[in-house]
């Protein structure tokens, strides 16, 4: 059974489990009965926000429960404790990079444990992290399934279409569209631009293609202030909401994709055929706000097809 520890100035209260504290928390006290995976667990996300926090606290909750599941305090956990986590992880049949990810997460907890004295050292120092390859799995969009789902928006409402246009031609993540808002549209140089909040609570300006400034010009109608899109009730729209309208176009213009469309597949389609269309690694890097050029390199298929392997080019030189 789980109880609840409220932790300080987060959105929403951290499930803990009973057997490590489950007390409610307060880091502003003086008290020195604070428990210290609360502590360690407040401290530590409250550095983040937004979709990034949402994913850490899942990784944590997901590392809690196994740790309570074997009788182990988390902040007690050893090298070989990790080591157990991550095959069982591999057993269930998780992805690489998922696990990857995880252990991330519980990297930077446990060197927050350990900067704040409460460890000697990080029990994930020296853990084998899975390789994850440069070639994601998934393959994305075509261009010409792109420009059907275009197509079924642009049929089904001036809303659907400038989120298909916002998530395929500008490759912005699903958190980056939901979060953006009327008022952080504008004008920049000549360009229509939107000013987003990338991962880590960054703010970045996006210029918008005319066909994607247009559809929201008339989506809006005028309206400047509020979510940039919103629901019938007039809530901004949410990505369980954005998931929803993609798979209901899918069933149209996709419709074998239909049932496994996600909105990363747009982002993905915008990567990969950004390249094809000669863009420069870098500038879709940068476009896609992506730190390290290997994560976008990952999404280059085209690097692959058959049809530009060296091979020809060194048999035409040769004659």
């Amino acid at each position: 059974m789980n109880a609840v520890s409220q932790v300080p100035q987060l959105p929403r209260p951290f499930l803990l489990p009973a057997s490590h504290g489950g007390v409610v928390v307060d880091v502003s006290s003086d008290s020195a009965a604070v428990d210290p995976l609360a502590q360690v667990l407040a401290g530590f996300l409250l550095a983040y926000n937004g979709a990034t926090r949402t994913a850490y606290t899942s990784d944590l909750r997901a590392w809690i429960t196994w740790c309570t599941t074997h009788h182990l305090p988390p902040l007690a956990a050893t090298r070989a404790d990790l080591d157990t986590y991550v095959q069982q992880l591999r057993e269930s049949g998780a992805a690489p990079a998922s696990i990857a990810r995880r252990l991330a997460t519980l990297s930077g907890l446990y060197t927050y444990a350990v900067d704040e004295g409460l460890l000697p050292r990080s029990p994930t120092t020296r853990v084998r992290r899975p390789k994850v390859g440069e070639n994601t799995v998934s393959t994305g969009l075509s261009r010409e399934e792109l420009s059907a789902l275009v197509a079924a928006a642009e049929a089904d409402s001036l809303r659907a279409l400038a989120a298909v246009l916002l998530l395929g031609l500008n490759g912005l993540r699903v958190s980056e569209v939901c979060g953006a808002r009327a008022e952080d549209l504008g004008s920049e140089r000549g360009h229509q631009v939107l000013t987003i909040t990338r991962k880590g609570g960054m703010r970045a300006r996006v210029p918008l293609a005319p066909r994607t400034a247009a559809a929201l010009e008339g989506y809006l109608a005028g309206r400047t202030t509020g979510p940039l899109l919103i629901t019938r009730t007039g809530a901004g729209m949410d990505r369980h909401a954005v998931w929803r309208l993609l798979r209901r176009l899918a069933r149209t213009a996709v419709p074998d994709k239909a049932a496994s469309l996600h909105p990363h597949d747009l982002r993905h389609a915008f990567v990969t055929l950004a390249l094809d269309a000669g863009a420069s690694l870098r500038d879709v890097q940068d476009a896609a706000g992506h730190a390290d050029p290997r994560t976008t390199r990952r999404y280059d298929r085209a690097r692959h097809h058959l049809d530009r392997h060296p091979t020809y080019a060194l048999a035409g030189l040769l004659g």
